[in-house]
């Protein structure tokens, strides 16, 4: 019955009436013919929202809720204009790269919208970066020119001597206290004189080129650049809103970065593809979230990582009573919590989904499944062409069968995700990265059949007997204690609720001289210095197993996150559980006492020694 529930055409909404069900089917079709028939025309995504800025040039397209700034479809038409004449009367066309390093706002869209517009690739890079990870991605990206915003001015300071000579650099606002550099032109002045007619020649462009460059988050050493083609950002967009029902009526609230592609596309697609409204904050606040979306008439908001945690601690506040929101996209949220988000918050849909800025084998959880980040039909596997295939736990490593075929997963194991590869197929391309070395080690061959390619996205996930997949790690956060798989995840999502919604990393750590396994350890934020070790034991028998309670405990101020609001856990995995390392609180569980007592230096080596029993 289930089966054929998930099947019917017609489903129950939040409001108790019934309505057409959008089948993922329809929406793969949809957005299949509606890149079909844009690349027989030749468009792409500038060319796109000049159509779309000719119907409403008088609605508003940007709005920056921090400074209150306005822009018209027709003013961010005619901005990125002048950008496009500036770079292409500088000499710059298609093939070039200029880096963009600007925070949030409506000039950020309006910069590598108008280099789209000239053929010139953007790079857009991460406002975080500091010293020597900002000039490496400046210089892997090889770009010609720099375009910074005044507020980053002192960054780019600290790595001009790293930069060549013969990059341009222009200033985006005003340079501040450090006046004019004499190697940098304002930018501002230079677009006021420009002509904010469009170019007389087309760059001749079309959906398969590329538009930009995204970087990786770079978590697990220095950023990557994601190549994002024409035809890429137009299906991740265009996905978002079929899959969900987004009306270009609708007001978008983007609080995420706009380097990366939740905030840059799923977002700022909406404004550039379909005519809706996008409001902007440049950086997330859970204080004004729900304020912004009352004062602006949000209807669709989207978060990301732990955002939606993060508004759970808010006190309860009266706007968050008042807002029209009635949707909210993205990925991340932790299944312990879903429920109780759209409870207190009064928001019907959650938009889950899964994607990366290059993978092939997105999903989306279009009928609030809770938990779910998507679905993929178990009855025609072929239409869309992804898998949950066995691999070595441990090693992350391709397990094959007798043909040397990868080995599909069954309903309710975990495996990892791959995506089969067709070049010819927007849908199904993988363009990789600008490292050829980094594209080739995401790449895999003979998986569904002899001889074909595969994306291996490297997530671990598990589907249930419907379809519905769940998120379970990233490779290499699960592992193995007392024989048995724990899951950093499930294990985090009982933390988090038990201490409030607590900052919670959770990963393996090997102990010397144990040759099985890793040990568990949990790394909370405790920025009072409040929280009871042996307290939390307490609660932590209730509902963990004993393989998965924690066996070390780092208490810290607070956690490191990354640009899209995801605990960072490399440094913390590699200092592990040695004092040495860190001037955190260290705990370790004594199992023969049955509580946790404080580590140091002294427990440290007798551990290593194996005069504790874990």
């Amino acid at each position: 019955m289930d089966l054929i529930r998930n099947l019917m055409i017609k489903q129950v909404g939040h409001d108790g009436q019934m309505r057409p069900k959008r089948s993922g089917l329809s929406v793969l079709i949809r957005v299949r013919l509606e890149l079909r028939r844009h690349q027989r025309a030749h468009h792409t995504i500038p060319g796109i929202f000049q159509a779309v800025a000719r119907q409403q040039p008088d609605r508003l397209a940007l709005v920056d809720a921090g400074s209150g700034v306005c822009w018209t479809f027709a003013q961010l038409d005619a901005y990125s204009n002048a950008v496009a004449n500036v770079f292409h009367q500088l000499g710059l066309g298609p093939g070039d790269v200029v880096a963009i390093f600007l925070e949030g706002r409506p000039e950020f869209v309006g910069l590598w919208l108008g280099l789209a517009k000239a053929g010139v690739e953007a790079a857009l890079l991460n406002v975080n970066l500091r010293r020597e990870p900002l000039a490496f991605c400046l210089g892997t990206s090889g770009a010609k020119a720099l375009i910074f915003g005044g507020e980053l001015a002192a960054v780019v300071a600290e790595v001009s001597g790293q930069l060549g000579k013969s990059l341009l650099k222009f200033c985006s606002g005003d340079l501040g206290p450090e006046g004019s550099w004499p190697d940098t032109q304002l930018l501002d002045p230079l677009l006021k004189e420009a002509s904010t007619a469009p170019l007389a020649q087309s760059p001749g462009k079309g959906m398969d080129d590329r538009l930009f460059y995204i970087y990786t988050s770079g978590t697990t050493g220095l950023p990557k650049a994601a190549i994002v083609v024409h035809s890429r950002y137009y299906r991740i967009a265009a996905f978002g809103h079929h899959a969900y029902s987004m009306r270009p009526s609708d007001v978008l609230y983007d609080c995420l970065p706009l380097y990366h592609s939740a905030g840059n596309i799923m977002g700022v697609g909406q404004c550039l593809l379909y005519g809706m409204t996008v409001v902007l904050r440049k950086k997330f606040s859970a204080s004004r979230f729900w304020d912004d979306c009352v004062k602006h008439n949000c209807t669709v908001v989207q978060y990301i990582g732990e955002i939606c945690r993060y508004l759970l601690k808010q006190p309860v506040r009266e706007a968050e009573g008042q807002h029209q929101v009635r949707l909210a996209v993205g990925n991340g949220l932790r299944p312990a919590i879903w429920e109780e988000f759209t409870e207190r918050f009064g928001v019907r849909q959650i938009g889950e989904f899964y994607g990366a800025t290059e993978c092939n084998c997105s999903i989306a959880n279009m009928d609030g499944k809770v938990g779910s980040c998507g679905f993929n039909s178990r009855i025609l596997p072929h239409v869309y062409p992804i898998r949950l295939v066995k691999v070595n736990e441990d090693t992350m490593e391709l397990l094959r069968d007798a043909q040397g075929l990868c080995i599909p997963c069954q309903e309710g194991e975990p495996g990892l995700l791959v995506g089969q590869i067709n070049q010819r197929d927007p849908l199904r391309r993988f363009d990789g990265y600008i490292s050829e070395s980094a594209t080739s080690k995401k790449i895999a061959h003979s998986v569904f059949c002899k001889g074909d390619s595969a994306y291996l996205s490297g997530d671990v996930l598990v589907m249930d007997e419907l379809g519905y997949m769940y998120f379970r790690d990233r490779s290499g956060d699960t592992f193995r204690w007392r024989g048995e798989n724990v899951s950093t995840t499930e294990v985090e999502g009982v933390l988090s609720r038990l201490l409030g919604q607590t900052d919670v990393a959770v990963y393996g750590v090997a102990v010397p001289g144990r040759v099985e396994g890793k040990a568990g350890m949990a790394a909370i934020a405790d920025p009072h210095g409040q929280l009871s070790p042996n307290a939390l034991y307490q609660e932590l028998q209730k509902v963990l197993a004993p393989y998965a309670r924690p066996i070390f405990l780092r208490l810290l101020p607070q956690m490191d996150t990354t640009g899209t609001f995801k605990i960072q856990k490399t440094r913390l995995q590699h200092e592990g559980f040695d004092p040495s390392q860190t001037s955190d609180r260290l705990f370790f569980l004594d199992l023969k006492q049955g509580h946790y007592l404080p580590l140091d230096q002294g427990v440290y080596t007798q551990i290593c020694s194996g005069s504790f029993s874990l």
